[in-house]
């Protein structure tokens, strides 16, 4: 559906929460899982983020896409569920790994490998840079609308990522000295 479809709705059906869900569900639920690193969290979040989406679709003014608004409500959720107590206490953390189709299990098993250490050195970075890291990285958003989605200037997103990219930068090294 057009972004202006979102911006003039008042009240929302389950049909349009349904298409809502099919189109971003999964990247609401990426992105949950990359700032909580939990799975159960992750699924409690994404539900969270649609049905908070569901009351307040009236709340949608455009100023953004539609996928910027649902990614800055799943990042504030999922900020609000890190600071509670039962998950500040509690901390079961799995691993992101790459389920594609490879030539061979030796290159799969690499692959898999090196997927597992990126993941492993980008969950490590704090909060702050992680966030800005993944959303300009996997989900290609502009410095504008990562700014959008964390309220903050645009400045402080770029120096953000600068400073995830020198953390990254460093961890590579850091892991080749060791070979």
């Amino acid at each position: 559906m057009d972004e202006t479809y979102w911006k003039h709705l008042e009240r929302m059906d389950s049909a349009s929460l349904q298409q809502l869900m099919s189109v971003y569900g999964q990247e609401v639920w990426n992105l949950a899982f990359l700032l909580t690193k939990r799975h159960h969290l992750a699924d409690d979040i994404a539900q969270d983020v649609f049905i908070k989406v569901y009351e307040s679709i009236h709340l949608f003014r455009g100023a953004s896409s539609i996928k910027t608004w649902l990614l800055s409500i799943t990042r504030n959720i999922s900020i609000n569920y890190l600071r509670t107590a039962f998950v500040r206490k509690v901390t079961l953390t799995g691993w992101i790994t790459d389920k594609g189709v490879n030539a061979s299990a030796e290159k799969q098993a690499v692959e898999q490998s090196v997927t597992e250490e990126i993941w492993r050195a980008v969950m490590e970075l704090p909060l702050k840079l992680r966030e800005v890291l993944v959303l300009h990285g996997k989900y290609e958003l502009s410095m504008k609308e990562i700014a959008n989605v964390l309220g903050v200037s645009e400045g402080t997103v770029k120096s953000r990522l600068a400073r995830a990219r020198v953390k990254m930068s460093a961890y590579w090294k850091e892991d080749a000295a060791y070979e």
